[in-house]
């Protein structure tokens, strides 16, 4: 049995918010398992170049992602919402088995069910190579932080 995730579609700016906090939280504990019960057992996504259909396909991938993206930090932010659809916008920092840091920046489409599951999710993202000493995103968000915006560069 699938347990239901308010906020629930149709969505308004606090309850899209709410949703892509919440979504960052879950995926700043690097947690597969978890992270996969906010979507529907048959979820499809597009991530970069991979495509994924299902729970067990989303979670064999996240072990994969964060066995390899060492020190995963992540911040999202609510580009646009309608009805059951949100877009936003994210950055997260990691570092790679021979210590190289990267920024990886992205933009997310997600569609919900009525339960407010995530049916659908859609990735671009882009790698950038920074130094350790460019760093900015330390673990999870502290709670002062919640709602600003992420640099743009």
């Amino acid at each position: 049995m699938t347990t239901p995730r308010p906020p629930f579609p149709p969505f308004d700016e606090e309850s899209a918010r709410q949703k892509v906090q919440a979504a960052e939280d879950a995926w700043n504990t690097r947690d597969p398992e978890r992270v996969a019960l906010a979507y529907t057992e048959d979820s499809v996504w597009r991530n970069r170049d991979t495509f994924l259909a299902g729970r067990a396909e989303i979670v064999a991938f996240l072990r994969r992602k964060w066995e390899r993206e060492l020190d995963y930090a992540l911040r999202k932010e609510l580009w646009s919402y309608a009805g059951n659809r949100i877009a936003v916008r994210f950055q997260y920092e990691s570092r790679d088995a021979g210590g190289q840091w990267w920024r990886s920046y992205g933009n997310e489409l997600w569609e919900f069910d009525a339960s407010g599951l995530m049916g659908r999710r859609e990735a671009g993202i882009h790698d950038v190579r920074i130094e350790e000493a460019e760093r900015r995103i330390f673990g999870a968000r502290p709670e002062a932080e919640r709602g600003l915006p992420i640099p743009f560069r």
